[in-house]
């Protein structure tokens, strides 16, 4: 006798395999639930280890400060508002906990678009998930390494007599955007080879489109970039360009042996 129960998700074998619209909820709801609660334990690892974390995101503006004795900046962050150091807390600790779950957000994404790839492609998955891991940290420590000199930028562009008053809102704020903006913009190369890989894009057109590229590639970068100096956006701009067309040569490597689409033959 078959015992009743919840029917489990469906098992897709192949591309051409669908699902309905309410699964299609149902599995969208099942990934997000599981991003959420990675979210949730990250943000409490984070919260726990907040003062050295702290510290670590306060080291460019203290290099910055002490490298430029003229600014005469007050030692760390200068609260404002009684506020401030438990609004500071909170946003660390979720913007770190988003960071710490990123390995199971993306396994997530990845799980949820798998049913529309072919067996041979779902064998990507760690492969997906471990490049674009290494691809936003590189990203994010570019942005860290880079934030001295957007600061320098910054405050000498408020002109000679400027004294800079960081508050904890806006420096932390800045970081976190910085790295953010600069680990998504290293993520351009996978979502590259993703469309290659789905169909969507080819080698041979990325190769035509290269003086394009470059256009939208400046562009984009000069408008995620938070701090707006030419320093962050060169920093962004550049690995972006090579990692185009690294993902051009790795496209052409996956794609190569597939294949091409046979047109259907029209009817008499």
């Amino acid at each position: 006798m078959r015992r009743k129960g919840r029917a489990g998700r469906p098992k897709l074998s192949s591309p051409d395999d669908k699902m309905t619209l309410m699964e299609h909820l149902a599995e969208l709801r099942n990934r997000i639930v599981k991003s959420v609660l990675a979210i949730v334990i990250g943000l409490i690892g984070v919260f726990s280890f907040y003062d050295p974390i702290l510290k670590f995101l306060e080291r460019p503006l203290t290099d910055s400060c002490a490298a430029h004795p003229a600014w005469h900046c007050p030692p760390g962050l200068t609260l404002i508002g009684p506020l401030d150091g438990f609004l500071t807390r909170t946003r660390v600790s979720l913007y770190g906990g988003v960071i710490v779950a990123l390995p199971v957000i993306l396994w997530q994404i990845w799980k949820f678009v798998t049913p529309g790839l072919h067996a041979n492609e779902k064998r990507y998955a760690i492969p997906f998930v471990l490049s674009s891991l290494a691809l936003f940290g590189f990203g994010a420590f570019i942005a860290y390494w880079i934030l001295p000199k957007a600061l320098e930028f910054l405050v000498a562009y408020a002109g000679p007599n400027s004294t800079p008053l960081f508050t904890p809102d806006k420096y932390i704020g800045l970081v976190t955007l910085m790295m953010a903006a600069f680990g998504i913009g290293f993520l351009f190369p996978v979502l590259l080879v993703f469309l290659m890989l789905i169909g969507v894009l080819t080698p041979r057109k990325l190769v035509e489109w290269w003086r394009q590229s470059i256009v939208v590639i400046f562009v984009a970068a000069a408008v995620i970039t938070p701090s707006g100096d030419p320093f962050s956006l060169f920093a962004l701009a550049i690995p972006m360009l090579v990692f185009y067309w690294a993902a051009i040569l790795v496209g052409w490597v996956l794609v190569r042996g597939r294949a091409p689409k046979k047109e259907p033959s029209p009817v008499a």
